[in-house]
């Protein structure tokens, strides 16, 4: 059996957030026709739990923990050097040893690096067959943040963009292949780095439809005559904070002058302080994190998607098309998905349209069911058929002639 390493930002599982869906799904792909040697941080004390089934997938395991204070002293040393401040946060030295011991110790086939920041433990390393998995381009995310703000914020934003751009295009011609989440977001890349455009590829995520399925009975989590409208998502994401302050200033106070029944939940781990005092505001409820995040998009009239920075494609959006909903969309969050006949709800950055939408769908006696969402899903959003496509893009980077030597199996959890 071939061996890969497997670099990730952040620890794959559970699939509970965008970057964290994708991984998991490669991951256990992955372990079906490699042996897995898997390096990864944990920025989440709650994901500790999970290292059980990480080991059962894979030969050996270096977990290593990103506290918020070690990432902000890593970021210094990068301005310092002059580096995006992205990839010093994962400048660890014992991740570091523990790969160049790996190395030493087994033959290893093929590095997967999930997430540009990772991509520096590897750099070095010319002689292996790499492929870089960015999912987006982030350093276009953070010319967005400048964007969207002003004063010192925009000009640290504004650095990081220009630097990680730099580091971008730099890991893009020396790896053998690199992935991104759509067609589109592969299309924009390839315009940042033409003479890397041959091993530029776009592979979408997928979505478990079995689990995202409308058919399944959820009790509900609102109150009785609630008319709501949700936000699913990690709520200490700057774009998702940045996506429900546009909606509960510009959107809501349209919709709730109208139908003063009508409700904004908020639903999503880890809360900002930005985005509790959201709750001041009539009609809006911030949960905080649930257990079950489906029972609320499901009793929802309507799933709105308001992200104005955002690049690749939206799991939230996928995850309620598949759960047969109305959403409420920006062009942003609609990126990499194409337009199907039957869609309800909207694509708009338009306040009056996006308020005009809801209401439309608030004021209907039922909730309305879309099947022409989930079709659309189902038939382009496979895992299946679009890991098959990213194990092919692995299988071109592996030599013909690679064997594996051997190794020995064990979790370690790198002190």
């Amino acid at each position: 059996m071939r061996s890969v390493l497997l670099l990730c930002h952040r620890l794959p599982w559970p699939p509970s957030k965008g970057d964290k869906i994708r991984s998991f799904h490669v991951l256990r792909r992955l372990a079906e026709h490699y042996r897995v040697y898997l390096g990864t941080f944990v920025d989440d004390p709650h994901d500790w739990q999970y290292l059980a089934p990480v080991e059962s997938l894979c030969a050996e395991v270096c977990v290593r923990p990103l506290s918020p204070w070690s990432v902000r002293w890593r970021a210094l040393g990068s301005l310092l050097r002059g580096e995006p401040l992205t990839i010093g946060a994962y400048r660890d030295r014992v991740m570091r040893r523990w790969i160049e011991g790996l190395l030493a110790e087994h033959k290893i086939d093929l590095v997967v690096c999930y997430s540009s920041g990772v991509a520096p433990l590897v750099m070095e390393h010319s002689e292996l067959r790499r492929i870089m998995d960015f999912v987006d381009v982030d350093s276009d995310k953070w010319r967005q943040y400048a964007h969207a703000h002003r004063g010192v914020k925009r000009m640290i934003y504004q650095r990081e963009a220009r630097r990680l751009a730099q580091f971008e295009r730099a890991v893009a011609e020396a790896f053998d292949a690199s992935v991104l989440v759509s067609e589109t977001e592969a299309a924009f890349f390839r315009k940042q780095v033409p003479g890397a455009a041959a091993k530029i590829h776009g592979i979408p995520n997928g979505v478990d439809g079995a689990y995202w399925d409308p058919a399944q009975t959820h009790a509900n989590p609102y109150r009785s005559a609630e008319q709501v409208v949700v936000f699913v998502g990690a709520m200490d994401y700057r774009a998702n904070v940045h996506a429900v302050q546009w909606f509960a200033r510009e959107v809501w106070p349209q919709v709730i002058s109208r139908c003063p029944g009508a409700r904004f939940y908020i639903v999503g781990s880890k809360p900002t302080a930005a985005v509790h005092a959201l709750a001041q505001i009539e009609g809006i409820t911030v949960t905080g994190r649930v257990d079950d995040v489906r029972p609320y998009v499901a009793h929802a009239h309507a799933v709105a998607a308001p992200l104005r920075i955002a690049r690749g494609i939206q799991n939230k959006v996928l995850e309620a098309l598949a759960m047969e909903k109305v959403v409420l969309a920006t062009p942003e969050a609609w990126e990499g998905i194409e337009d199907f006949e039957g869609r309800q709800g909207c694509i708009s950055d338009s306040p009056a349209d996006m308020a005009t939408e809801a209401l439309r769908w608030l004021g209907m006696p039922e909730i309305t069911r879309v099947p022409a969402a989930r079709a659309l899903v189902l038939s382009r959003f496979d895992w299946v058929g679009n890991l098959d496509t990213y194990e092919r893009v692995l299988a071109d980077a592996v030599p013909a002639a690679a064997v594996h030597t051997g190794g020995t199996a064990g979790l370690e959890v790198c002190p």
